[in-house]
């Protein structure tokens, strides 16, 4: 899908500068994985202390070298 933006040319250079990126797209499609990337690991923070275990559950029993 063909897509035009109007990015600041100011970090847009920067950017293909700072990631030693090839080009524009590639700096572009980098920042946009990293967004996505972040976004996901919110997510899943946002589910710490959320969820409830079987009390009876005994991770030590699982570790041990049986």
């Amino acid at each position: 899908m063909a897509t035009n933006l109007q990015i600041d040319d100011k970090l847009i250079k920067k950017a293909v500068e700072l990631g030693s990126h090839p080009s524009k797209k590639a700096a572009v499609t980098q920042a946009l994985l990293d967004y996505i990337h972040h976004l996901e690991q919110e997510k899943i923070i946002s589910l710490f202390g959320s969820l409830n275990y079987d009390p009876r559950y005994d991770h030590k029993k699982q570790r041990s070298k049986k």
